[in-house]
């Protein structure tokens, strides 16, 4: 199995690491490591580990620097596991934890590791090593081998003279030790110190001439090969770029090293290196984009390079698991290319993809070797599952296996499964695909409501799911599915998470490696922090015993459950250095591991232990931590002390960690910062990466470990062990027999040998079953039914005649192998479908909302809890006079579309019904047409303590599909209505602002007024001349512009403030205003000296008015004249020179007023303004003010003659018809029809 780790293994023995430069203090010195080796980009760093500032590689020597591992790998061959199965090298695929400790929780959605997609995707922002700004991945899975490389950094020490290095080490943890704990003798460990210690054969070189250089990528391929790769860089961090790199070749396993400058070109920067995992002879290296952007590639392993240019600069590179020339490439700009020839040419597959969200084909399941699945944004921002083949991914051969959209980086291709979540309001929605079938939702139990979920694993035909329930924080609950990874049941609560050094939670969660079924895992329990171990897969969990005694034989009186033995199960972040925990699948049953004994997890006082027999027993072997490698397929261990230290000397155990012999490998003592120990070769080699002092070049030292052995093993030096659970030796429901050599004997095992001897099938008992989905176990082991399942509720799909398995509330262990006993008593019988009435309809649409837009396809969900489905009718009514009817529930499984004609609010309504009974449900679906302009309509000033309505005009028109938020006067809240029309009353004097707000599906528009509320006013309506028409664009710009130019040119005429004059023009054609004349503030006058005043003012604008004196230019040329349009009789002598005599003007006055009678009676609908008039006279509304003069020749003012709203509504809608506008939906872009229902 598979699983995510801190851990970060990656294809083969190959290894880097970056250095960056921190000037601090000795005591503070601190190393910081970033592993990004992971599929997914994984980098994690110390939140403040800077002390001092960074200072680039020309910086004054005598300042102490800082550390900065990180690890990379340089080819994926399984896009799952990083490693080729056939040539591992480095760990073997067994070797590392399916999860370990270190599974970074990062991102809510269900992550994993992108299928090894060549995790670099992070170097936009730190991609030659600038720390800091690495992203996190959630619950990471460790390879089953070494990474492909990993970049090692300088550790460089200053400010101490170079020749005490027993001085000059820091702890990781900053934890600065004095010089007697750096015991150079003693201190490596417990055992027998032969005084005539083997001599190991070892060689160093330098990387002479590199030593500004500060980051450094070594890539050995093993298989025997004997080429190693190494790359050097500058990383300057005042600029953010590399500026120099050296590429070093050898051909000797690192004895000496040729510099290839010229073979790529002595002015070409490199920045990255990239080995085909199926091919490791295929090489490509990038160059730094900063410089130029190209690729090199290479078919020899190396020794000649071709350069090809490249368009985008690559970010991540995933290789086929199968075919060596092909490759994805993501680019810093979300695009995904192909190359089906290494590299050479380079095809755009997509644009805007999610980073690592892309996978190539499974072997076996995807029908097209070439198929690249991935997770791609739409042009309106949401997020598809896309899939199509690598060189034809046109529009029109893209598939979208899942008919909907899913959350961002939710798409995880990994093994038979696919995951993704669902978008929903609230709670998560995960859904599966197994074995490429339909999506089905994902079954946890019913009140876990995760706010976080995981996918731990998936390789052992079952899925490992962490999961951060509503009320934790800081613990996760592990989940174990069923083989389709449908329905979930608990396997441990509470499970520790650590924060990592990037500030990445890690999951307290690791796995035996070699032997099936058996995990270790931290727990938070009564507020304490134990280490619990389980033998079939979370089945039953146990303390571990610890240790009877300690080193110096002394015994411990540690009783379970109240003491027991603690390990941290942390994988280190570089995959050279052991960490915390290290199996291995070929030396089945030993684990060593850092660990206390005590009541809870301590990391002080800690130590180092290991168990020979899978757990059951323990025994101390180091009193301090150390890093331990199994070597020789596992049967020898070597120790090494942590990398802060320096030290020239390793201890080698043949007895499983009882003795120890201590070997030089080294005579200075050398600050390890990694260590590379072959698997899968017969040279038996070992490479120690690191460095004397500050000063010192990068030192790599080749071990051949050969010497130590004194023979090879024969069958005379193996025994049998037999595997068991505190004497129990049935393990997952076999008795299971292994070979391994026996301690103490100082042989080679050279070739693999079968681990397993014998595995026999146990009979079936009750830790063999678990509890089903729906089902807990109770106190007395028991598994009974949670409150909320129905355990009689029996699926839609089993129709009458069919036969269902009816679960007993257990299932058994996944790869559980135990036969008979109990199996049949616990397994699930089958049963005949039961006739049964519908339960449990339920309605919604694909996408989960409730609201569409007009035109578009909605499509509606029906589901059924319970009933015959095959016999079960289902109609569904769409609201909108439209229904339709299936025989069976089965032709609804893709969906119901429909289209709706029109906006409006449907009640929509499913019912499922058979012989026995029906059941119905409905939901209320609004459907919107698209909002573009709100106008509101109101009068210019009101009468105070006078009601008033107000109405916005909303095109295109809907009803019940627009919500209304009103803003009145000084109001703080809205009032909200879904008419459009309002009513109001205005109770102070003054200028009152209103606002409306039209908000309508993901649009909200407004528009403001502004209205004078008085006690009383005086108004005149006011035509023009009829070129103003030809210049009328009819909107509000205009008309507030042209009521200035009418405002100033009747100010020309009459001595009245300006503040006291209004002029408001009305929308539509013809073009006509009205003028109010508003009374002073004046409050020592009273209302009769203030309606004088303004019947004065009047009287002067009117007789203006009458004699054409009010005129303005609308442009040079064009003059519009204003007209007083209320209707009055002329005098009978006239003083104005150009009438001739008052005969003429008496026969005009007659003509004038027979041609307005006969108008007012034919036309009167068609003349706003008359159309007042006529109201006046029918409705016979109160007064509001007095007379314009002291005759009877104008008319009075009444409240009737202001425009209604009503009328204001029409004279738009008039003015838009005049103007083609025509239907409320029509516009000058095409939108649907928005008649409502």
């Amino acid at each position: 199995m598979e699983t995510w780790a801190g851990f970060c293994p990656g294809l083969h023995l190959s290894l880097g690491i970056w250095l960056m430069i921190a000037a601090h203090t000795l005591q503070n010195a601190k190393a910081e490591i970033t592993c990004a080796s992971c599929p997914s980009p994984l980098q994690l760093h110390l939140e403040e580990l800077q002390l001092g500032m960074r200072t680039d590689p020309t910086e004054e020597p005598g300042t102490l620097k800082n550390i900065q591992v990180e690890f990379r790998e340089v080819g994926v061959t399984d896009q799952y596991t990083g490693v080729d199965d056939e040539n591992e090298t480095g760990v073997s695929i067994e070797d590392v934890p399916r999860f370990s400790h270190h599974v970074s929780l990062d991102r809510v959605s269900a992550k994993q590791d992108a299928q090894g997609s060549m995790e670099e995707s992070h170097r936009g922002s730190n991609e030659a090593g600038e720390p800091g700004k690495g992203e996190g991945v959630a619950l990471r899975r460790a390879k089953r081998s070494g990474p492909e490389f990993a970049e090692l950094s300088e550790n460089a020490w200053t400010g101490v003279d170079a020749g005490a290095p027993e001085d000059r080490g820091s702890l990781l943890d900053g934890n600065n030790k004095g010089r007697s704990e750096f015991r150079w003798n003693r201190d490596d460990g417990r055992g027998n110190n032969r005084q005539d210690e083997p001599k190991l054969t070892s060689s160093t070189f330098a990387l002479t001439g590199d030593s500004a250089h500060n980051h450094a990528v070594v890539y050995w391929s093993g298989q025997n090969s004997s080429v190693i790769l190494i790359l050097t860089k500058l990383y300057d961090f005042h600029i953010g770029s590399v500026t120099e790199s050296t590429l070093w070749r050898s051909t000797d396993y690192g004895s000496t090293y040729e510099r290839m400058n010229d073979k790529v070109g002595s002015k070409t920067v490199l920045s990255y290196l990239y080995v085909c995992p199926t091919n490791k002879r295929k090489i490509m290296v990038l160059t730094d984009p900063e410089f130029e952007s190209s690729v090199l590639i290479s078919s020899d392993e190396g020794a000649s390079y071709q350069k090809y240019r490249l368009t985008f600069y690559v970010l991540s590179l995933l290789f086929h698991p199968a075919e060596e020339d092909w490759a994805l490439a993501y680019s810093h700009d979300q695009k995904l290319y192909s190359s089906v020839d290494f590299g050479r040419k380079w095809q755009l597959i997509h644009e805007h993809v999610t980073p690592n969200r892309f996978y190539w084909s499974v072997s076996g399941l995807d029908k097209e070797p070439d198929l690249v699945h991935m997770e791609a944004h739409t042009p309106d921002g949401n997020v598809q599952y896309v899939t199509c083949r690598a060189q034809m991914c046109t529009e029109a051969n893209r598939n979208y296996p899942f008919p909907g959209y899913i959350d961002i980086s939710s798409l995880v291709v990994q093994d038979d499964y696919i995951f993704i979540q669902v978008p929903t309001s609230g709670r998560a929605t995960y859904y599966v695909s197994y074995k490429r079938e339909s999506f089905i939702q994902t079954k946890l139990p019913k009140y876990s409501l995760p706010k976080d979920l995981h996918i731990v694993s998936t390789d052992e035909k079952q899925v490992f799911a962490a999961v951060q329930e509503w009320n934790q924080n800081d613990t996760y609950n592990l989940y174990l599915s069923d083989t389709r990874g449908i329905y979930f049941t608990l396997a441990m609560e509470n499970v520790k998470t650590t924060r990592g050094i990037g500030g990445n939670q890690m999951l307290d969660l690791y796995e035996v490696a070699g032997i099936k079924g058996m995990l270790i895992a931290n727990k938070r329990q009564d507020n304490q922090v134990k280490t619990f171990i389980t033998y079939n897969k979370g089945r039953d969990w146990r303390l571990l015993q610890a240790p009877a005694s300690d080193l110096d034989g002394n015994d411990i009186h540690c009783i379970l459950p109240f003491c027991s033995l603690h390990l941290q199960l942390q994988m280190s972040e570089n995959p050279y250095l052991s960490g915390t925990i290290s199996t291995k699948s070929s030396a089945p049953g030993i684990i060593v591991a850092t660990g206390n004994i005590g009541a809870e997890l301590s990391y002080n006082n800690v130590g180092m232990f290991i168990s020979s027999d899978a757990g059951n027993s323990w025994r101390q072997i180091f009193e301090e931590e150390h890093n331990v490698w199994f070597l020789d397929k596992g049967g020898a261990l070597i120790a090494v002390k942590q990398p802060s230290v320096p030290t020239r000397h390793l201890w080698v155990s043949f007895d499983e960690g009882r003795q120890w012999t201590q070997h030089s490998f080294s005579s200075v003592p050398l600050f390890v910062d990694g260590v590379l120990v072959e698997a899968g070769a017969e040279n038996q080699i070992m490479t120690f990466f690191g460095h004397f002092s500050h000063r010192s070049e990068w030192q790599l030292i080749k071990i051949d470990y050969k010497s130590i052995y004194s023979r090879k093993c024969t069958e005379e030096d193996y025994q049998t062990w037999h595997l068991h659970n505190q004497g129990e030796p049935c393990v997952m429901g076999q008795k299971q027999i292994y070979m391994k050599r026996r301690p103490g004997n100082y042989c080679m095992l050279g070739k693999d040998y079968s681990r397993i001897l014998s595995a026999e099938s146990c009979i079936c008992r009750a830790h063999d079953f678990e509890c089903d989905y729906g089902y807990e176990r109770r106190g007395d082991g028991n598994c009974r039914p949670s409150f909320w399942f129905n355990p009689s509720t029996v699926s839609r799909s089993c129709s009458q005649g069919q036969n269902y398995f009816n679960s007993t509330g257990y299932r058994k262990v996944v790869l559980n192998n135990c036969t008979k006993g109990v199996k049949e008593m616990y397994t699930a019988r089958k049963q005949q479908c039961p006739n049964r009435p519908p339960k449990g309809l339920l309605l919604t649409t694909r996408d989960g909302k409730l609201t569409a837009n007009l035109g578009n396809n909605v499509t509606f969900l029906v589901h059924l809890d319970e009933g015959d489905s095959l016999r079960t009718n289902i109609q569904l009514d769409f609201g909108d006079g439209t229904a339709v009817s299936y025989s069976n529930l089965s032709w609804t499984e893709e969906g119901i579309k429909h289209i709706y004609k029109s906006a409006g609010i449907f009640r929509v309504t499913a019912l499922a019904e058979n012989t026995l009974g029906y059941d119905s449900t409905t939901l209320f679906l609004h459907v919107t047409c698209p909002v573009e302009h709100v106008q509101l309509l109101a009068p210019f000033v009101v009468i105070r303590n006078k009601e008033v309505n107000i109405t916005a005009v909303v095109l295109p028109s809907h009803s019940r599909t627009v919500t209304y938020f009103w803003w009145l006067g000084n109001n703080t809240e809205p009032v909200i209505t879904l008419d459009g029309s309002i009513s109001y009353t205005f109770s102070s004097e003054g200028m009152h602002t209103i606002t409306v707000q039209v908000a309508a599906a993901n649009t909200i528009l407004q528009d403001t007024k502004t209205i004078a509320v008085k006690e009383f006013f005086k108004s005149l309506l006011l035509s023009f001349s009829p070129n103003l028409d030809e210049f009328n664009p009819d909107i509000p710009e205009w008309r507030q512009d042209v009521g200035r130019v009418i405002k100033k040119a009747l100010l020309q005429v009459s001595d009245f403030p300006e503040e006291q004059l209004l002029v408001a023009v009305f929308p539509g054609v013809p073009t006509a205003a009205e003028l109010f004349l508003l009374p002073h503030k004046n409050q020592s006058e009273g209302k009769k000296k203030k309606e004088e005043e303004l019947e004065q003012v009047s009287d002067i604008i009117v007789s203006a008015l009458n004699q054409n004196l009010v005129e303005f230019e609308l442009k040079p040329g064009v003059r519009v004249i204003v007209y007083n349009t209320q209707l009055t009789l002329a005098p009978l002598v006239d003083s104005n020179p150009r009438h001739s005599s008052s005969a003429m003007l008496m026969l005009l006055s007659v003509v004038f007023l027979g041609l307005a009678v006969f108008l007012i009676y034919k036309f009167k609908r068609k003349i706003p303004w008359i159309n007042i008039y006529a109201e006046v006279n029918q409705e016979k509304e109160q007064e509001m003010i007095g007379s314009v003069g002291q005759g009877d020749s104008t008319p009075k003012i009444t409240l009737s003659e202001f425009s209604t709203s009503k009328e204001l509504m029409e004279k738009e809608l008039e003015a838009r018809v005049k103007r083609g506008v025509g239907n409320a939906c029509e516009s000058t872009r095409e939108i649907p029809n928005c008649t409502s229902v």
